[in-house]
Order: structure tokens, then C-alpha cells, then sequence
């Protein structure tokens, strides 16, 4: 599949770059030193709820609307969304162009022993893993439309490796074929076209469909998400849960945000 060079092509260029000053500065034996005893809390478990299991994302900016209200420090974010309702954390790690660092994860962690995060960055190799696991990472985030099917296989085989969860993240049935293909079980629906940042919620209606009758897998949707009638809707077409950033960054308060979306529920019941 072609595309034309985009904003998607320069955030990873980037990323590849950082990456290589980054493993010069810590390799990966330091890494592995850094990796707890203590297994992470699984990020599926907290899935699997009947309630509107909500990933609550921590991020101060995105490329298409620049920085967001909330610049509350990432503990009294993760605090806020915790004490709401939410299931999972997702948490920016990108510098660059999401204004994330590796410290508000590992400051989360500290802070929340028993809460899933998922690291959001781009990740295309096992280095990425082995960071994500030292970090505190619950899972990780892989996204079909910037890796080469061989990368996404052995992020898979390094979270497993790690006891890491992925989020594999898909746009169209073309993608969904890789993921399912290299054995993705929790597949996330981004809805949200990352080459000119429009926003389709039928992408998760569309993904959802064709898995429809099909056991063994946890749908995600994720992007566009500010109404409880969208989550009431894409649950009963078959999602698990809702990742769910902007909505919230949006306001001084976002755990109030999420406590409306929620409608009085709490903890995914």
C-alpha cells in the first residue's frame, strides 16, 4: 500500500532518529537491569468489565490541535481519571510532537501500583519493549500503518517475552488482515485517518462487523469519542473499551469530564 509523505512519515523519521541517540545513551543491558520484579497489572483484565471500560489518556498537545487546556501534572491527571472511573491509562511518551516523556509514565507508576498504563509512542523494534517494561508499562501500543509486518511480529513476541500487553492499532480491513495475521488480540480501532487527521467513527463500526462472530479478540476504539450515546452505541456493536485523550485534556478538570461521560458508572460496572 502507497501513501504520500505525511505528518505520520515525519513523526516516525523522527522517531527513528531519537531512538538511535537514545539506545547510545542507554543500552540495552542497562534496561534490563531497570525491569521490576514485580509483573505489571494486565492490561486486558481490565477490559473485559460489561461497563464502558474507558483508557483514559494523559497528553498536554497533539499535531492537529497543538496543546490541550489541561496541564495538570501527570500524577494528579492519572489521579483524576482513576478516581472517576477509568480502567486503563494511556500515557504519551513522544516528545516531540505529543510534548510526552518517559518520566510521566515511570511517575504514574510510582504513584499507582495496580493501575494498567499503556505506553503510546511509536514502537517498531524489541529496545522499545524492554524500555516500555522498565518503564512500568502495562502494554504497548503497535501501529500496523508504521511498521513492517516482521517489525509487528516481533513487538508481539517481545511483549509476551516482557509480559506486556499490545494494543495493536488498525485504520481499514487491509491492516486489520496484518494484526489478525500475526496473531494481534487486542486490536485497536483508530477512527481518526493519521495522513490528514479526519475523524470517521464508521472505521470501528466497519472493523467491528467484519469480527463480528469472532471469538478471542478485545476491540478498542479510539479517536473522536465525546458522547456516552457513541460508547452505549459502539458497545453494543462489540467493543471492549474506549481509548480516550483529547475530550478530556480539553477541560481544567478532566475527571469531571469522564465522570459525566460515565453517567455515574465507575471502575468499568
Amino acid at each position: 500500500m502507497t501513501r504520500s509523505t505525511s505528518i505520520l512519515d515525519e513523526i516516525v523519521a523522527a522517531k527513528k532518529r531519537e531512538l538511535e541517540a537514545v539506545r547510545q545513551q542507554f543500552p540495552q543491558e542497562s534496561l534490563l537491569d531497570a525491569i521490576p520484579d514485580e509483573t505489571p497489572p494486565a492490561f486486558d483484565t481490565a477490559l473485559r468489565s460489561d461497563g464502558l471500560n474507558i483508557i483514559a489518556e494523559v497528553k498536554y498537545r497533539s499535531p492537529s490541535r497543538g496543546p490541550f487546556p489541561c496541564q495538570l501534572e501527570p500524577v494528579e491527571v492519572a489521579r483524576q481519571y482513576r478516581d472517576s472511573g477509568a480502567v486503563a491509562l494511556s500515557v504519551l511518551t513522544e516528545k516531540t510532537y505529543f510534548a510526552g516523556e518517559p518520566a510521566y509514565l515511570k511517575d504514574i507508576r510510582r504513584e499507582f501500583s495496580d493501575l494498567p498504563l499503556l505506553r503510546k509512542d511509536f514502537l517498531f523494534e524489541p529496545y522499545q519493549v524492554i524500555e516500555s517494561r522498565a518503564w512500568g508499562a502495562s502494554a504497548i501500543l503497535a501501529i500496523v500503518a508504521c511498521v513492517e509486518r516482521s517489525q509487528l511480529a516481533s513487538l508481539l513476541s517481545s511483549a509476551e517475552e516482557f509480559q506486556l500487553g499490545v494494543l495493536v492499532e488498525v485504520h481499514d480491513p487491509w491492516e486489520l488482515e496484518i494484526a489478525i495475521g500475526e496473531g494481534a488480540s487486542i486490536i485497536g480501532v483508530n477512527n481518526r485517518n493519521l495522513n490528514d487527521f479526519r475523524i470517521d467513527l464508521a472505521t470501528s463500526f466497519d472493523i467491528a462487523r467484519r469480527l463480528e462472530g469472532e471469538d478471542g479478540y478485545l476491540l478498542i476504539s479510539e479517536s473522536g469519542l465525546s458522547e456516552r450515546a457513541q460508547l452505549l452505541e459502539l458497545r453494543q456493536a462489540g467493543f471492549s473499551g474506549f481509548l480516550i485523550g483529547s475530550h478530556f485534556m480539553n477541560n481544567q478538570k478532566p475527571g469531571e469530564v469522564l465522570r459525566e461521560l460515565l453517567g455515574g458508572e465507575t471502575g468499568g460496572n
